[in-house]
């Protein structure tokens, strides 16, 4: 583990457990002079599914508390059928992993461990500028199923949060999608994660044009495999992004987006809970701090690195520049995530948590309309899960991953059947009418005299 990421996991740890974990200290103490009620664990567990309840009239509800929002489809009722027969959602005993601050912190703080093998490339860019791309080759696992019908393994580009930082539960996922067949590939951005930074130019929080490259590099690589696209925390900007800019022409079969920052600019606006808001500023920093040299030139980073928020740090680095100074407004006009939403035309699965201490009450930071009234977008609401987390009892791994490629899976399977469904329609109805045009053409042979009227259906005209 790299030192300045043990220095911040102890700084994220500290700050967390001080500022937010003290008052669960506190009223763990006080509930121990007060007897237990009869029913306390369902009392608890109702309000903490208060805020999903109050989020939406129209939803379905599914094992182990959680709630699928959407407009009612035949891909709905398909994706419903699979979450119901889904294990990954099935009650669990409670335990101490249920706190969403617990959740969130294992998954950024805890060491990475043992991780997938990685083959990276470097993709260079129409400015000359460099992404990376980490293709996930092992460890292979025994058994190891194919999930295409077709032979070809479906490609995973999985997309992490806009920090850059590569987290447990990201590499989890990679492992988990390489064990049930599918070729797994992470996009980082440019000086994100080891990329070098050759040009005075990183990527804004919604501008997808390098990963439109870079999906378009991996078509080439892979012509005849689906693609599948799962985004985690604020990456879920990048993706969304993409979507809708490229509506049908996206090459993605199906996304997913684990614990979505959906109302980035109110994100920022608010401000997230100061442990989190000084732990994601000091990743930020500590990224950028090796190419303070080469940003010199670009933006101010004496301000940059002074920086006491993210909307600060954002600001700086992207609308006060030196070359091309933008507004605050201007720069969620080119960047919301949502701009394009009605141009998407892949299915997406959202799975957040009502307890989420980063993103927010579901209530704020959720737009229930989206899910109401557009048919390609779900919503799987849970009680817990914190920020990334839903966690489960080791070695299992988060349920979240479980249900993304059990969404794929059901992808796969519905779209499969309405290609058949179509190629059945299409060859009776090459049936039906060439028996049509045989009976045609019989009747008018009977019938020499009918006229060139009623034969064709236009009649000509013209000027004399």
């Amino acid at each position: 583990m790299p030192p300045w990421d043990a220095a911040l996991a102890l700084l994220v740890a500290a700050l967390a457990l001080l500022g937010l974990l003290a008052p669960r200290l506190r009223r763990a103490v006080g509930a121990r002079t007060v007897p237990a009620a009869r029913g306390q664990d369902h009392e608890e567990e109702t309000d903490g599914g208060g805020a999903a309840d109050r989020f939406s009239d129209g939803r379905e509800p599914l094992p182990g508390g959680c709630r699928l929002i959407c407009k009612p489809s035949a891909l709905a009722q398909c994706l419903l059928s699979a979450l119901r027969r889904s294990a990954a959602l099935e009650p669990r005993p409670r335990s101490w992993l249920c706190g969403p601050h617990l959740q969130t912190l294992c998954h950024f703080v805890l060491p990475v461990g043992p991780g997938p093998e990685l083959a990276r490339e470097y993709l260079q860019l129409v400015d000359d500028g460099l992404v990376a791309l980490d293709w996930v080759v092992g460890p292979c696992p025994r058994g190891r199923r194919v999930t295409n019908a077709g032979g070809h393994p479906a490609v995973l580009l999985v997309i992490p949060n806009a920090w850059g930082r590569l987290t447990r539960n990201v590499l989890g996922l990679c492992l988990l999608a390489l064990e049930r067949g599918y070729y797994p590939v992470i996009f980082h951005r440019r000086g994100h994660h080891g990329c070098p930074l050759v040009s005075p130019r990183l990527q804004p929080f919604g501008d997808p044009s390098d990963l439109k490259e870079a999906v378009t590099y991996i078509r080439f690589r892979h012509p005849a495999a689906p693609l599948f696209a799962v985004s985690e925390g604020s990456g879920s900007a990048l993706l969304l992004s993409y979507l809708g800019e490229c509506g049908s022409s996206s090459y993605v079969t199906g996304a997913a987006c684990i614990s979505p920052v959906l109302r980035c600019r109110e994100w920022f606006e608010a401000g997230l809970p100061w442990p989190y808001e000084r732990g994601f500023l000091l990743l930020q920093k500590m990224a950028l701090s090796r190419y303070a040299s080469a940003l010199q030139d670009a933006v101010d980073t004496h301000r940059l690195f002074r920086s006491r928020s993210l909307r600060e740090f954002e600001e700086t680095l992207f609308c006060h520049t030196k070359s091309f100074p933008i507004s605050w407004d201007t720069y969620w006009d080119h960047n919301d995530p949502l701009r394009d939403v009605d141009e998407a035309a892949v299915p997406v699965l959202c799975i957040s948590s009502a307890d989420d201490p980063v993103c927010g009450p579901p209530d704020h930071f959720l737009p229930a309309e989206l899910f109401h009234s557009n048919p390609y977008f779900f919503l799987l609401l849970s009680h817990h899960g914190g920020h990334c987390g839903f966690l489960r009892q080791e070695p299992l791994p988060a349920w979240s991953h479980e249900v993304t490629l059990e969404y794929f899976r059901a992808l796969t399977e519905f779209f499969r059947t309405e290609e058949r469904m179509k190629g059945l329609s299409r060859h009776r109805a090459s049936f039906l009418g060439g028996r049509r045009r045989w009976g045609t053409l019989q009747k008018r042979e009977a019938s020499p005299s009918s006229s060139l009227e009623e034969i064709f259906s236009w009649k000509r005209s013209y000027t004399r």
